[in-house]
């Protein structure tokens, strides 16, 4: 049986008493999205201090990501468009993330590369997100769940963000995000033509 994720249990309680509410995940999902997007573009500033607000700012949006869910589930409130909505903001947000810090470190000493090394990042985590959502919706939510060790998942490095930017570690996070994300998106790439096919009617 799988551990459910400290920040998903953390979620659930917070989000408590808005089971009858009149706040649907949706909502929700807006909220996660435009913290998000701040995110991005206090990133993009370039500015020690804006890129470290941009910072927690992402971090507060990646627990947000768990308010909606655990909503949708406890009100009896799911929707598919509510469910594409909060994949596409996912989306959203992670690309606009990688380009924005490459747009941000264009002064730095790679120069406009740095933007380049961003759109790379960004693309290769829209291919995975495009995949992983097909892959779900072909076998199921547990097709595309995440390795869970003593309730952390592995996208919970993702609340180390702004640790990076305070040891000014964002041109190396990029480098490896460069590197890995394209790596990571080929992998899923196997996994989405190794599944099996829908059976034809």
């Amino acid at each position: 049986m799988t551990t459910k994720p400290w920040d998903a249990q953390l979620a659930y309680w917070l989000i408590k008493p808005l089971k009858d509410s009149w706040v649907n995940p949706n909502h929700l999902t807006t909220v996660r999205l435009v913290t998000g997007l701040a995110a991005a573009v206090a990133i993009a500033v370039g500015d020690a201090i804006w890129v470290n607000i941009g910072a927690g700012l992402f971090a507060l949006s990646n627990f947000l990501d768990h308010t909606d869910g655990e909503l949708a589930r406890l009100s009896g409130k799911s929707s598919k468009w509510g469910h594409q909505y909060d994949l596409a903001s996912d989306a959203i947000i992670h690309i606009l993330l990688f380009v924005c810090i490459g747009y941000g470190l264009r002064e730095g000493k790679f120069g406009w590369w740095t933007l380049l090394m961003g759109i790379v990042s960004g693309m290769s985590v829209a291919c995975i997100f495009h995949l992983r959502n097909q892959m779900e919706q072909r076998l199921g939510k547990d097709a595309s769940r995440q390795p869970n060790f003593a309730g952390f998942d592995i996208e919970d490095v993702l609340y180390l963000f702004p640790i990076v930017t305070l040891l000014n570690g964002l041109e190396p996070l990029l480098m490896a995000a460069t590197i890995g994300a394209p790596t990571f998106a080929v992998w899923v790439i196997w996994q989405f033509w190794t599944l099996p096919q829908p059976e034809s009617n």
